[in-house]
């Protein structure tokens, strides 16, 4: 009995710090680490603004895409040098007949058969124009007036991508959980990007030197790959926060786990084509960033599933409170999930102390079917639009 027990506590000790270590102690070293070492930031000063295509990604965005072309032609940026380009991935409603009535404005459509998907689309198109940088985002995603012009700014010559800051807007029935978690992801970014580079993209807002990319498998989710494709070949991927676009989050937890499931099967695929990048001999301290920030993390909804039922059997076996309230405790969080599940209806608010747990399980749920997709070889290429599932992935 002694051993059984003391083989719990060990493997209950081990997941728990391995959780732990993921959602706090990794952010809280890298802030610990940036503010006692010289860290690096990026370039801020340019002799002449550079030529950018900024690229548009569509499918079936009707009813968004006119608003993303004004918001487009309102850029502070200089007209001359900025070519915005939609690439449409045969979109089968009027989303081509939008954009083209924006050609005399300077808008292209760039209509891609075959429905091949996001990535490949992108990699056609940055064939196709001539720029020095070039900037992806969706069709959802309003950019603030000085966004492109601050991007630039923080490509120093070491500089090969510039990631941008996402900022949602919530709704009286939109998803308050996904708001919490940006807020979190951005903190992230910012030490990790003071510390080299940040691991992972946003579709949203996004930079990349034109000489710094690197085309991508049809399969793989574009704004995690390519910054890892653009850090593996030495160049630095940078955090700007003040480069801003904004989104409305997700009207329902359900249509938000919908693209999760998509986002994370892809990620765990992208992810087993860059384990090079666990090699701290060549990459340093961005090992760790990557180790901890997507194979750890990941890896958190089993660690926890592992925990909670050591410390089940460690609560039925000795019954002592050290693990009984605890359980209970994980009990309780797994019952205010449910009922935030059973509340879930898209049409009304959910009391928040329902609705975080909802959703914070929502997104655990989506990690294990991803990595299930992932060990089933099941992938996904195409997308949804924001209106029949959320932002794209």
């Amino acid at each position: 009995m002694a051993v059984v027990e003391s083989v719990l506590v060990a493997v209950l000790l081990v997941s728990v710090f391995l959780v732990v270590y993921a959602y706090a102690l990794y952010p809280l070293t890298l802030w610990a680490i940036a503010s006692v070492v010289p860290t690096t930031t990026p370039r801020r000063e340019r002799d002449e603004l550079p030529e950018v295509a900024l690229i548009v990604a569509a499918y079936n965005e009707e009813t968004v895409i006119a608003d993303k072309l004004e918001n487009c032609l309102e850029l502070d940026y200089p007209e001359s040098k900025l070519d915005v380009v939609v690439f449409s991935d045969a979109s089968s409603d009027r989303t081509d007949d939008i954009v083209r009535s924006y050609a005399d404005r300077g808008i292209r459509l760039e209509r891609i058969e075959g429905r091949v998907g996001k990535t490949a689309c992108q990699n056609e198109v940055a064939e196709m124009v001539d720029a020095e940088v070039l900037v992806f985002s969706d069709a959802n995603s309003m950019y603030e007036p000085d966004a492109v012009r601050t991007l630039v700014s923080s490509m120093g010559p070491d500089v090969g991508c510039v990631v941008g800051e996402l900022q949602l807007s919530r709704k009286a029935d939109n998803v308050e959980g996904e708001s919490i978690w940006w807020l979190y992801n951005r903190f992230i970014k910012q030490y990790e990007s003071r510390l080299g580079s940040v691991v992972k993209g946003n579709g949203a807002i996004y930079a990349v030197r034109s000489e710094a990319y690197v085309p991508l498998p049809a399969d793989a989710i574009s704004d995690f790959a390519e910054p890892l494709s653009i850090r593996s070949d030495g160049w630095r991927v940078v955090y700007e926060p003040d480069a801003v676009a904004r989104e409305d989050t997700a009207k329902s937890v359900d249509a938000e786990l919908n693209r999760k499931v998509r986002i994370t099967t892809r990620s765990w695929h992208t992810l087993a084509q860059y384990l090079h990048l666990l090699n701290p001999l060549r990459y340093g301290f961005f090992s760790v960033k990557f180790a901890s920030d997507t194979l750890l993390w990941w890896s958190t909804p089993m660690l926890s599933a592992v925990a909670f039922v050591a410390l089940g059997a460690l609560a039925a076996l000795t019954g002592s409170l050290l693990y009984v309230v605890p359980f209970l405790a994980a009990v309780g969080f797994l019952l205010l999930g449910l009922v935030g599940y059973l509340l879930e209806d898209g049409r009304r608010k959910v009391p928040t102390v329902f609705h975080v747990p909802h959703y914070f399980l929502i997104g655990n749920y989506s990690l294990v079917v991803g990595a299930w997709n992932f060990v089933n070889s099941r992938n996904v290429v195409t997308w949804e639009t924001a209106n029949e599932s959320s932002t794209k992935d």
